[in-house]
């Protein structure tokens, strides 16, 4: 059973996902308000196998999160998907650089696309 983190701060997109995600048969899924708050979740559990990472946050944004992690070694090998309503080329540029972003979708979420990139990943 694949256990998945959302660090995502809109929650009734995090309701939606949820929702959708139960469809597809994932169950073990833990969200984090924001970047911080990721942080502090893979530093008191067990890495999860996939991390649903949004952009633009409070607190603590995604690419402050994905940098935090990677000077913590937190969970170094996970697979990230950024989900983002951002449609910069700048972030997709920046998201290329991150060897363990897998891939980059933009709101609303295709979930069955999300879906077929959790099927695929390498666990």
């Amino acid at each position: 059973m694949k256990k998945i983190l959302i660090i995502e701060d809109d929650e009734i997109t995090n309701f939606i996902t949820l929702l959708n995600l139960e469809k597809y048969g994932y169950k073990n899924i833990d969200i984090a308000l924001d970047g911080q708050q990721g942080l502090n979740y893979l530093k008191t559990n067990d890495c999860p196998n996939l991390i649903l990472l949004d952009i633009n946050m409070p607190v603590l944004d995604g690419w402050d999160f994905l940098e935090a992690k990677a000077n913590l070694n937190l969970c170094p090998n996970i697979p990230i998907i950024i989900i983002t309503s951002s449609a910069r080329d700048e972030d997709r540029s920046q998201a290329k650089s991150f060897n363990n972003i897998i891939g980059y979708m933009e709101k609303p979420i295709n979930f069955e696309k999300l879906n077929t990139y959790i099927v695929n990943m390498k666990t």
